[in-house]
């Protein structure tokens, strides 16, 4: 129930755990100042909640390092696209031909019309061809981040006040029920 409960939501903003869809942050120190941050969410999550968790990570990581500004090195954001096909219930084997001519049957009213019958053996084009065809998208950003101390380059559009992202993107948040 717990398993079911996680997946109805987005991402919240948390450690990734191990694993091969782990959603939520990880970083890995390339240098003393440099570090590759990455944020994954899950289905729910969308791009722009991703974009912003990896930027929140990235300026709280800077604070906690002891430095004021972070510069965006390299900046990408992945999609993957799942697309999942399931049978229409009404194929399901329980109504296939081992159960002889029983099948399900509804009527339905359709706008110029009127009341309408479908049954499998006729099919219809209100069905979608026997089929529940959806697609899922998942996204995860990641960026090489290099910190420094002192005010943040004017100049440099790549260049953030870490406590500025986090005063400003700070509420935005959601984190984890407790």
């Amino acid at each position: 129930m717990l398993g079911l409960a996680a997946c109805a939501t987005p991402t919240p903003y948390q450690p990734a755990a191990a694993g091969r869809h782990a959603a939520g942050f990880s970083e890995i120190r390339i240098e003393p100042n440099r570090f590759r941050v990455t944020f994954s969410g899950n289905s729910l999550t969308s791009r722009e909640t991703v974009e912003g968790y990896l930027l929140y990570r990235a300026a709280e990581l800077t604070v906690a390092q002891g430095y004021d500004t972070f510069t965006v090195v390299d900046r990408k954001t992945d999609k993957s696209s799942r697309t999942y096909v399931q049978p229409d219930p009404m194929f399901h084997p329980w109504y296939g031909p081992s159960y002889g001519f029983w099948r399900p049957s509804w009527r339905y009213y359709g706008p110029g019309f009127g009341w309408r019958s479908w049954d499998p053996f006729w099919g219809d084009p209100f069905w979608s061809d026997q089929m529940d065809v959806r697609t899922v998208d998942r996204y995860e950003a990641s960026a090489e981040i290099v910190m420094s101390r002192g005010p943040k380059p004017e100049a440099d559009p790549t260049a953030f006040d870490a406590r500025a992202v986090m005063t400003n993107l700070g509420p935005r948040i959601q984190r984890p029920a407790p």
